[in-house]
């Protein structure tokens, strides 16, 4: 019997030997494809059966932790001899091989593709801070708004459904709440709902321009309270609810906020019951959080003609569908979705794109940097929701006691700025 140091090595072992094995097939099977996306065994099938299937070159799909994925492409720097030609991952997963100088620029790359409608915030995202293109954005999820159709009669007059403001909502929901008797307004605020995600990147970004460094400024303030007013529309039974296909297939919420995945079911079962579109803007822009994943090419890679050419074939609109379709990632190009792609998909791939070419679109990233404190770093903005709309504390002194835990947090982990913070000199400051 192993102990469990003696399991720990037989695992790295056995990681090194699959990684040597890789290395060896890589030089025989044209370009490999080296990703923290799509890594379990399903999804990765569907990219090395069918997604890939039309490609002209010959690929090796090499799903790996990210763990594995970033010490590979160090290795292969360090020694400088490449086997790897595509790197696929999160924005978050690049950072270390932006810092050493490890990615081929794509700007020319870029220049050839540009004309496919990649969304302008995406593509800033991919500069990575710096003067050329890191990356280029390869497929997203995101968070959007779902209504059923029996709310649109009660839409506050000039609204427009695709560029709706925080105070739209407010006074749409309060024409329904008027109309009906009824709080119709919901949101995941249940202990497994994702409200900590639209605090963070949505309603923050959307007032303050900020995730982090703006959490207890005036605007921030100023938030509170219009969110604090919004809430008297909210379904009460939103501190329950943790998916938010439920009460829109239910008919109790009317207008939901959510994760794509965890409104999904109800737009297939009954596309022709809902609507779905862009979150709202505030003053500072339409913010919202996207899960955007890029292709880069590292400087090492054995044939950069054949991975350019992979990462334009990923990047074409009929491909983009194909991804959406066989593994849930939605395009990052324009893309005309066709009859063989189920309506209530097509509903949510439309909101999606409407959300993230939006002329005010406001990109937030997922946290960056924060380690196993990623739970702690959500729970301050729970806790700030919680004393603020729940509890009706004080504005001012809940964001001060709050914004100590925040610095706190960073401070621990020296996690820099993400976006749409601006970039800082170690740890994030809360101001």
């Amino acid at each position: 019997m192993l102990s469990p140091k003696e399991r720990r090595w037989s695992v790295r072992k056995a990681g090194f030997l699959a990684f040597l094995l890789a290395s060896s097939l890589g030089l025989a099977q044209g370009v490999v494809f080296l990703s923290t996306q799509l890594r379990p065994i399903e999804e990765a099938q569907k990219m090395r059966q069918v997604i890939l299937k039309g490609f002209s070159g010959q690929v090796q799909f090499v799903p790996e932790d990210y763990p594995v994925w970033l010490n590979r492409v160090l290795a292969e720097a360090q020694t400088g001899r490449g086997t790897v030609g595509v790197l696929g991952g999160l924005h978050g997963d690049f950072p270390p091989l932006v810092s050493r100088g490890l990615l081929e620029p794509l700007d020319g790359l870029y220049a050839r593709l540009q004309d496919r409608g990649f969304p302008q915030a995406f593509v800033e995202l991919g500069r990575m801070g710096t003067p050329n293109q890191q990356y280029l954005p390869w497929m997203q999820a995101t968070y959007v708004m779902v209504a059923r159709k029996e709310a649109l009669k009660y839409l506050p007059p000039g609204a427009d459904l695709n560029a709706l403001t925080y105070e739209d909502l407010k006074n749409w929901a309060k024409a329904i709440q008027e109309a009906t008797g009824q709080r119709r307004l919901g949101f995941p605020a249940g202990p497994g709902g994702l409200i900590h995600r639209f605090l963070q990147g949505y309603l923050y970004p959307s007032y303050t321009g900020s995730q982090v460094r703006r959490f207890k400024s005036p605007e921030a303030e100023a938030m509170w309270r219009d969110f604090r007013e919004l809430w008297r529309y909210v379904n009460p039974r939103s501190t329950a609810y943790e998916f938010m296909q439920e009460p829109l297939l239910s008919g109790e919420v009317w207008i939901a906020w959510d994760h794509t995945a965890r409104l999904k079911d109800a737009l297939v079962q009954r596309p022709q019951d809902f609507v779905a579109f862009p979150a709202p803007a505030g003053p500072k822009g339409r913010g919202f959080m996207p899960v955007v994943a890029g292709l880069a090419i590292p400087k090492t890679a054995p044939d950069k003609r054949a991975a350019e050419a992979l990462v334009d074939y990923l990047t074409r609109p009929e491909v983009q569908l194909l991804t959406l379709k066989e593994v849930g990632f939605f395009p990052v190009v324009r893309a005309r979705y066709g009859e063989d792609l189920p309506e209530g998909i097509r509903l949510l791939a439309e909101a999606v794109s409407a959300q993230s070419s939006a002329k005010d679109a406001l990109p937030s990233l997922l946290p960056v940097g924060l380690g196993d404190k990623g739970g702690e770093f959500n729970k301050v903005y729970r806790d700030a929701f919680t004393r603020i709309v729940l509890r009706g504390e004080e504005i001012r002194r809940a964001l001060d006691l709050e914004a100590q835990n925040l610095a706190r947090i960073l401070r621990e982990t020296g996690a820099p700025c993400w976006p749409p913070d601006a970039p800082s000199t170690g740890a994030c400051p809360v101001e």
